[in-house]
């Protein structure tokens, strides 16, 4: 028996194979390639069903964007989980390159069309659009490292993101440390290269300096969840430019366990920006149910929301994006995408 109909008499049974995409396997024909154990190692991955119904999309410059984004932390291998020293571990181990490619196929086939992206997730991306007929679009955050400022925005670039931002804790700390100029700087080289410019922030004083000095930025990716959960440190303890920075051992002080500190200042803020905004880290980490952080998000003001996912997660995380968003009764905001 060939290797191809053992494969084939393997898989006769399990219903699964229904629910995969017809639209994904044609995607891979018109590029000359069939779906096929011979070709590639992806595998059906038990968690593939249809959302319930489609996600909205905005407008990020030329850009149609699902209003639901794919985070990338999960697929770095990367978790924010306050004192657990081996989450880190568990998440490389679990999103294997094989699992990260049943992922990112999971999301597109979910209606997800966007993803957040660093340079070094792009070999992995590369093989999924190349190899796998993906057509996700991407999203790169970049670094500005003093040794190197220009060369992981020129990195994204050249590894084809559709539109770039500075990571959030690389703009706090250029605003922290009075460098403004040097956000100008980035933001400048990444339109001239003809893309979206974003630029990221915990702190809410990012946002504000940028807009004080007129920084020409496409849209902004910023932080926000409610405080609601039992790890939030009492906000008199809060102190700005703290997150991602600073581990206390003190329970009543930061330790990975917020992100956005201010979230009703920072509501009362972006109501009055018209820009695009892309809100990040909306379940604080996992500390939140996706049903509550996105309902926050999206009723007071984000256009956007970038959530980071497990496969097992992403059917799931749509459909509740879906809900809330044929259901928005509170948002003030309008609408800037």
């Amino acid at each position: 028996m060939t290797k191809r109909r053992a494969f084939l008499k393997g898989m006769a049974g399990i219903p699964v194979m229904a629910a995969l995409s017809g639209s994904f396997f044609k995607n891979l024909a018109e590029k000359g390639r069939t779906f096929t154990p011979d070709n590639t190692d992806f595998k059906i991955n038990e968690y593939s069903s249809d959302p319930d119904g489609k996600l909205p999309e905005g407008k990020l410059g030329n850009l149609n964007i699902t209003r639901m984004i794919m985070g990338c932390n999960q697929m770095s291998g990367f978790a924010h989980a306050r004192d657990l020293k081996y989450a880190n571990k568990l998440f490389k181990a679990y999103n294997t390159e094989q699992k990260v490619l049943e992922t990112l196929h999971l999301g597109e086939k979910a209606g997800v069309n966007t993803t957040f992206m660093t340079n070094s997730n792009y070999p992995v991306f590369h093989k999924y659009l190349n190899e796998q007929g993906g057509k996700m679009q991407s999203i790169c955050q970049t670094y500005l490292k003093p040794e190197d400022f220009l060369g992981d925005i020129d990195r994204a670039v050249g590894n084809g993101a559709n539109a770039l931002y500075i990571q959030g804790g690389e703009a706090d700390r250029y605003v922290r440390d009075g460098k403004i100029g040097m956000l100008f700087k980035a933001v400048e080289h990444i339109k001239k290269q003809g893309h979206l410019a974003g630029i990221g922030a915990h702190s809410l004083e990012v946002i504000k300096a940028c807009e004080n000095e007129k920084l020409p930025s496409d849209f902004y990716v910023k932080t926000f969840h409610n405080d609601d959960y039992w790890s939030a440190h009492p906000e008199s303890e809060r102190v700005e430019f703290s997150v991602d920075i600073q581990r206390n051992k003190d329970h009543n002080k930061i330790n990975d366990n917020m992100f956005d500190l201010f979230p009703v200042k920072t509501k009362e803020y972006m109501n009055g920006i018209k820009k695009p905004w892309i809100a990040f880290k909306v379940l604080a980490g996992g500390a939140i149910m996706p049903a509550d952080g996105f309902r926050f998000a999206f009723e007071n003001g984000a256009d956007f929301i970038c959530v980071g996912m497990f496969d097992f997660q992403v059917v799931e995380n749509v459909n509740t994006a879906n809900k809330i968003l044929s259901d928005l009764k509170k948002r003030e905001r309008g609408w800037f995408s």
